[in-house]
């Protein structure tokens, strides 16, 4: 961290007030070596802890920047390994709860860029949002309310960039952890009026995890990803002489080498899982009577997303 960005910051958390003209001193300070290192981060979360009330300028500055050091403080990029990881959770979890929508914004922004985040920051991740649909107030950063009493629109937005981000438990694909926090939510907010958006994530969501599909290396862990890069980019290591030498080594391969490595038909076994994957397990419709029957009664919600399972059989 440069002398003069560790003097602004000192200010700034010092008076508890950041004017654009500091801000965009911090933006040319931080990135002025092309990246936000550790203790950069530290004095900007300091900073965070003593505004009041945020800018929106500030909100968007503190997440691009704890969000681009998480993701890109180690390689390979956009890849958050568990140091980070635990790292992001002390700093936001300090008495156990998040203290303003710029930290909520934080965490929604790292799982939506990142390509994959370690299993206790996804959980992490998961318990705030819950917590703050149920309990939180006050403005979000993408407009519209938190709401103690039903769930507006502005956590529907929230809800649904979580459980389809990038790097949460599967892109485009929800979790049975995530499917649970939607029938949690449905139950804590059953009988308030909340957003017209919230019916459609609701069966969205849990259909998702009953009939949707992820490939088994639709994401890859940080240290896997970290290996493959060091592999490409070994020089003692020609991936070129590698094929040609296997070529060498096996005619039968090297007769077939345009078939296997050039124009290679569409992959059926995946379209086959993948249709598989439509269909509900015997698993899948124990754990769906289970959340169903819990409360020994068929809501409206429930009965729309029954309906729309019918309807997908056919």
């Amino acid at each position: 961290m440069s002398v003069q960005f560790g003097n602004l910051a000192a200010k700034v958390a010092a008076d508890g007030i950041v004017s654009r003209d500091e801000i965009l001193s911090l933006r040319q300070l931080g990135w002025g070596d092309g990246k936000i290192f550790r203790e950069e981060a530290e004095a900007i979360f300091a900073i965070n802890h003593q505004i009041h009330e945020p800018s929106t300028e500030w909100v968007d500055f503190f997440v691009e920047a704890i969000s681009d050091m998480v993701r890109n403080g180690t390689e390979p990029r956009n890849y958050v390994d568990d140091a980070e990881a635990a790292w992001l959770v002390a700093a936001l979890d300090q008495d156990g709860k998040l203290e303003t929508m710029a930290e909520l914004a934080l965490l929604t922004d790292v799982l939506e860029r990142a390509q994959n985040v370690p299993e206790t920051l996804k959980h992490y991740t998961l318990k705030q949002i819950e917590e703050a649909v149920l309990t939180g107030s006050g403005p979000t950063r993408c407009g519209g309310e938190l709401s103690d009493s039903h769930i507006s629109s502005a956590e529907c937005k929230l809800v649904r960039r979580i459980i389809f981000s990038s790097g949460g438990y599967g892109p485009a694909a929800v979790s049975r952890f995530e499917a649970e926090m939607l029938f949690r939510l449905k139950d804590a907010t059953l009988d308030h009026d909340s957003a017209d958006e919230w019916p459609k994530l609701f069966v969205d969501g849990v259909a998702n995890y009953l009939q949707g599909f992820t490939a088994a290396n639709a994401q890859l862990e940080h240290g896997r990803m970290k290996e493959l890069e060091a592999f490409i980019a070994d020089d003692s290591v020609n991936v070129g002489r590698f094929f040609g030498r296997m070529a060498k080594a096996a005619p039968q391969v090297h007769n077939h080498f345009g078939k296997a490595f050039g124009k290679k038909p569409a992959n059926s076994g995946f379209v086959a899982r993948e249709a598989a994957g439509n269909v509900v397990t015997e698993n899948e419709k124990n754990w769906l009577d289970g959340m169903i029957e819990a409360d020994g009664d068929v809501d409206a919600l429930e009965q729309a997303l029954l309906e729309r399972l019918a309807n997908d059989l056919h």
